[in-house]
């Protein structure tokens, strides 16, 4: 069993590590800006930095990453990486909206403020190093969820929020009247049409793109572990391989963190070939072992040390 949980703690450890570093960038770059009074090219300092859909769509990839984060530790811990899929798609909609951060910065604000403006001080980790590292990490480290066409439309929603608000702030209500300016140039500098039209389109295309490079690694890592599992424990009984699991568990795992690793026990019965031990089977047997002969354990302990 140690291939199969050395492989599944690497991976935990690639996402704990990819999704810590991500968090601590925005952070920074955040504080940063909420920091800074007064910036001579940028008018959004302060607590105004929330106005901007680069900060927003940061956070929304940090907070994505913070929710990977503590069950990344917990599968360390206990030997059980596994993240809902709830948590991918929330990390699925920061990811997209920060990828849009990084190509209006690169393709639309570079050419028209300069690039070492846009991509310097806080807009360095804001403007390319945060939504890069996001990319890779959800295409290469976070792949635990196959994201569906349907879960595409998600991250049209944030888009289409920001869009309506940066109409009315900037377009419906205007500067003069306590409104935004046009901080991003895409009512003045460029037919209003344009914005409008392509920015959803847009974001459409960038999620498919993420899914695309998401799902590939998702699918080569079962392949990967698909490997793993017919080379090691083809032919194998799995009731020896789960004691073997569940007696390496309870050394390092306190009773009440046990949680039991149906994932790869399923995962098991489907390469070894053993068609004699059920699922539920093997689980009763993983908790027995774990709870009972650890008790055991401890009361031989205990009447050790009495003589």
């Amino acid at each position: 069993m140690d291939a199969v949980l050395k492989q599944e703690r690497t991976k935990c450890l690639f996402a704990l590590i990819s999704s810590a570093v991500v968090v601590i960038c925005v952070a920074v770059a955040i504080t940063m800006n909420l920091t800074t009074i007064y910036d001579e090219n940028f008018d959004h300092m302060g607590i105004r930095t929330f106005c901007m859909f680069t900060v927003n769509s940061n956070l929304a990839a940090a907070v994505g990453m913070g929710i990977v984060f503590p069950y990344t530790v917990d599968g360390l811990r206990k030997n059980n990486y596994h993240l809902p899929n709830w948590v991918v798609g929330v990390l699925f909609v920061g990811v997209t909206c920060v990828s849009l951060t990084f190509l209006v910065s690169l393709f639309i604000l570079a050419p028209a403020k300069g690039f070492v403006l846009i991509f310097s001080g806080s807009r360095f980790f804001l403007h390319g190093v945060c939504p890069i590292l996001s990319i890779i990490a959800f295409c290469c480290f976070i792949v635990d969820h196959r994201i569906s066409v349907k879960e595409t439309m998600l991250p049209l929603i944030p888009v289409l929020v920001y869009s309506i608000l940066y109409v009315t702030m900037v377009v419906i209500i205007g500067e003069e009247r306590g409104g935004w300016n046009d901080f991003y140039g895409f009512m003045t500098r460029i037919p209003k049409w344009i914005p409008l039209v392509t920015i959803l389109p847009v974001t459409f295309c960038i999620a498919m793109l993420l899914r695309l490079g998401h799902n590939g690694s998702y699918n080569r890592t079962l392949k990967h572990d698909a490997e793993i599992y017919e080379k090691v424990y083809g032919g194998a009984d799995v009731r020896k391989v789960v004691r073997s699991m569940a007696e390496a568990f309870r050394t390092t795992v306190r009773i009440r963190d046990i949680v039991v690793p149906v994932r790869v026990i399923n995962v098991l019965l489907r390469y070894s070939g053993d068609t004699g031990c059920s699922l539920e089977e093997c689980c009763r047997l993983f908790v027995d072992i774990c709870l009972y002969e650890k008790d055991s354990d401890t009361e031989k302990r205990d009447r050790a040390a009495t003589l």
